[in-house]
């Protein structure tokens, strides 16, 4: 764990840094600072900022020098005092321009803001659509016109949007500031204009500086596009601060809270507690005893269905409800109350299946907020499984989870494969916050399960054609097959595209769930809890 812990920093570090030093530097000669440096001074130093994405965009893009951080820092923080999403496009990383992974960012900021109902502020500073790959960011429906649209969108809920002018703002992307409900500029270094003065020239002729183009005071005391101009970057954030200093308070979900309690049991454990074989069985509840306010959990059903923990605690004060892969063997009873069989660990049997569809639906009844911990293998297959409805099961259970109204989180702990990832709150699953250990592996199958499979089929199809591996092949075969799909079981991998929002260190779990849950209670419920057809 001190490793991969160790790793997590040391990535953190260099993504952190965008395109390099030598960039950030150039923003200071410029006078701007970095997409960080406003986050920063913006953003209330007692409070927390909750990065999504810091890893997005890793990996990707080698061959136009890579994207770091997606070209964009996105975090959920407060200003004063105000809870909000924040979206600073990142200069030192090919001028802020939008690749398309930075738009798929854009939209996944846009969207936690309009299901928590949280003021965004958009701190602009972006060359546009990014031309080698503009076929990639274009055009499709969540491409970079659905940032616009979202604009229209978010503006309509009543949730207040403010967009700070801090450098280029180009094309397509002068709409974002401009159907935001206020918009600042900075002098000298923000400007705003459909056409830059290259392209004006060979559209129509004219040559016309930057500046008298759409410059601070052209728009300012000109045109009246931007509504205020201010010297500098911090004045301009100073501006913002005194916006949100006046912002009339919403209406709340109401989720319970109380005082938070730390818990009784260490949580540093936790390192100790997961094994570095990810094969080996361990104990959840010793996990969850670790997250959770003075180590109380009032289980659900504690004796059946006994491969999923499913129960009541509280997070940082807030009422939770907890569903859990049992990583341990668990024996389960039948009609007798004696064993029948042995459970494997982080597997979905049926029991457990049905368990856990009735409590996510008590948890909608009573308003309590969904959090699901990830550490699961699949769900049981096989005859004895089959024959016994685990299909219904487990579509019982999706259901239920899927049209949950309550806000849902999930931590990837450890294995998230197949469908337990789709039972378990994926992705697919509108989690509000989707969050991930360093131990994570995320994929179809294990990497072993995998690559065995995908040798069968290679092995099938060379003895086909009439020329069979030899052993050696096969292992050499495999061994690529597996370091490939290694690769891609990386939460990092995952991270990089936006699967997940964030790698973090175990400990942090509890920090970042109580803000999540925060920025849900911004949204009250208004759609009625409904499961449509159930199999029983």
């Amino acid at each position: 764990m001190q490793t991969l812990l160790d790793e997590l920093a040391q990535r953190t570090t260099q993504t952190q840094l965008g395109g390099g030093q030598k960039k950030i530097d150039d923003q200071h000669q410029k006078g701007k600072l970095t997409a960080r440096e406003r986050i920063d001074y913006l953003t209330d130093a007692e409070k927390p900022f909750i990065e999504i994405g810091l890893f997005t965009g890793e990996g990707m893009y080698a061959e136009h020098g890579g994207c770091p951080s997606g070209g964009v820092v996105v975090g959920i923080g407060y200003v004063s005092g105000r809870q909000c999403v924040l979206v600073a496009n990142d200069a030192t990383v090919k001028a802020g321009a939008w690749f398309p992974i930075t738009a798929k960012k854009n939209l996944r900021a846009q969207e936690i803001a309009m299901e928590n109902r949280l003021p965004i502020i958009y701190l602009v500073d972006s060359a546009g659509v990014y031309l080698p790959l503009q076929d990639e960011v274009f055009a499709d429906k969540d491409h970079f016109g659905r940032t616009f649209r979202n604009n229209a969108q978010l503006s309509a809920m009543g949730i207040l949007q403010v967009a700070a002018i801090m450098g280029s703002c180009v094309a397509g992307g002068a709409y974002l500031p401009i159907m935001s409900d206020e918009a600042l500029i900075v002098e000298g270094t923000g400007s705003i204009f459909l056409a830059g003065p290259y392209l004006v020239k060979a559209s129509i002729g004219e040559e016309v500086d930057a500046e008298t183009l759409g410059g601070a005071t052209t728009h300012t005391d000109i045109s009246g596009v931007v509504d205020n101009k201010y010297p500098d970057d911090k004045s301009c954030l100073d501006a913002i601060k005194r916006i949100f200093d006046k912002v009339g308070h919403p209406e709340t979900a109401g989720f319970d809270r109380v005082e938070p309690a730390l818990p009784i049991k260490q949580p540093s454990d936790i390192y100790e507690i997961l094994p570095a074989d990810r094969v080996k069985p361990y104990d959840m509840q010793e996990i969850v005893d670790r997250l959770v306010d003075n180590s109380e959990f009032d289980a659900y059903k504690p004796g059946y269905g006994q491969s999923l923990l499913c129960g009541y605690a509280r997070i940082d004060g807030w009422a939770v409800g907890i569903v859990a892969n049992q990583r341990k063997v668990v024996k389960a009873k039948g009609r007798t109350g004696q064993p029948t069989e042995m459970q494997m660990g982080g597997v979905i049997y049926g029991d457990a299946a049905d368990k856990a569809a009735r409590f996510i639906m008590n948890c909608n009844q009573k308003r309590i907020p969904l959090v699901f911990l990830q550490d699961v293998s699949g769900f049981m297959v096989g005859s004895r499984a089959e024959q016994g409805g685990i299909i219904k099961d487990g579509a019982k259970m999706v259901s239920a989870m899927a049209n949950s109204v309550v806000p849902k989180f999930t931590v990837v702990i450890g294995n998230s494969y197949g469908a337990g990832n789709y039972a378990m709150c994926g992705k697919a699953y509108d989690p509000r916050l989707m969050l991930s250990w360093p131990t994570a592996q995320m994929a179809v199958m294990s990497g072993a399960s995998a690559a065995k499979t995908l040798l069968q089929i290679q092995v099938a199809a060379q003895k086909a054609k009439g020329s069979p591996m030899t052993p050696e092949e096969e292992q050499a075969q495999l061994k690529k097959i597996t370091d490939q799909y290694n690769d891609q079981l990386s939460p990092y991998y995952a991270a990089a595209r936006l699967w997940i929002d964030a790698v973090i260190d175990p400990l942090d779990t509890r920090k970042i769930l109580s803000e999540g849950i925060a920025a849900a209670n911004h949204a009250p419920i208004t759609k009625p809890f409904s499961v449509g057809v159930i199999q029983t």
